[in-house]
């Protein structure tokens, strides 16, 4: 009864530290992370020219998550987790012990997100029977011309046929399995959101629109939609500029880290290249790094001026009339 409390009751300590330290400007750190994504490879068969990864623009090693370090990560901190993403940077599905990871976190309410290419008809069955909670399915255009325009080496059709497989492979086990199909709005493609729609209902998944982030400063009139709540930046003095405020908190940093595939942790899903490392599982615990004077600094630093931090100047939190 006690270690069934220990989810809820963490969840709400970790607000309470939250909220406190949003009120009082201090940086007080009592539970543990709700949630939390690790990135089981860095590796992409695709080259998209707006990811850190794909575009080749990550300076940092690349490599495929240790079993051991993995195992490590879930005996720490499996009883706090509410929510569990297998992914960061990367195809997540290239790393050759992927569904030992998901075998690993059936306990856990887990998400995996993948660009599609390797869900053969083998793989959507154990998908299916796996206890994976969500999957999500990166489909950025419904003809190969505007899906390839962004996802570089990809093929459309592969990744149609391997949603289908997934669709199939859930009704003929009546999984539980969540199927959301991602589509990332831009130029190119969002005259295709109908399409995209129709698909959706017909293997009876969701759809996600996504706002695009860009990382690269002169692809802004290349990718930005017409479509004004699809548009992350707006044009201000000859400069676009991410529409936020940019707020003097954020929840990421007491809810939901970020674990690299060669245990480094990070901030927020917005450090893609390991740019604020708070440290490493190697040779410390999670928690005496969640707590450390490393991770303090950074939390108020955030608090004293986000939009100092380049990480924070590309970040969703506190975008405004925006699907991001």
């Amino acid at each position: 009864m006690i270690r069934f409390l220990i989810k809820p009751v963490n969840a709400v300590v970790a607000g309470y530290s939250f909220l406190k330290s949003s009120v009082t400007g201090e940086t007080s750190v009592y539970g543990m992370p709700v949630a939390l994504s690790i990135e089981l490879t860095n590796h992409c068969n695709l080259n998209c020219p707006e990811c850190v990864s794909g575009s080749g623009l990550m300076s940092r090693g690349r490599g495929f998550m240790d079993i051991g370090l993995f195992e490590k990560i879930i005996n720490e901190l499996e009883p706090y987790l509410l929510n569990l993403n297998l992914y960061f940077q990367g195809e997540p599905m290239l790393h050759p012990r992927f569904f030992y990871f998901l075998m690993r976190s059936g306990n856990l309410n887990t998400t995996v997100a993948t660009n599609g290419h390797f869900l053969t008809r083998e793989n959507a069955e154990r998908l299916s029977v796996s206890g994976l909670n969500k999957l999500v399915v990166s489909l950025d255009g419904m003809d190969q011309s505007s899906y390839s325009s962004y996802r570089k080496n990809g093929n459309m059709e592969l990744v149609i046929e391997g949603i289908r497989n997934v669709a199939e492979a859930r009704k003929r086990n009546s999984s539980s399995l969540k199927l959301i199909i991602q589509f990332l709005v831009n130029k190119k493609n969002e005259h295709q959101i109908p399409a995209a729609e129709k698909f959706v209902r017909e293997v009876k998944a969701s759809l996600k629109l996504k706002s695009m982030q860009i990382i690269n400063k002169g692809a802004y009139e290349k990718w930005l939609p017409s479509t004004e709540k699809f548009r992350r930046y707006e044009l201000i003095k000859e400069t676009y500029t991410i529409k936020s405020p940019l707020p003097d908190r954020c929840p990421r940093l007491w809810f939901n880290p970020v674990i690299s595939w060669d245990g480094k942790i990070l901030p927020c899903c917005f450090d893609k290249d390991a740019e604020h490392v708070m440290g490493d599982l190697n040779g410390d615990s999670f928690r005496e790094i969640w707590t450390g004077s490393k991770y303090q600094i950074f939390r108020k630093s955030i608090q004293s001026g986000r939009d100092l931090i380049d990480i924070c100047r590309n970040c969703t939190s506190g975008l405004k009339g925006v699907i991001s």
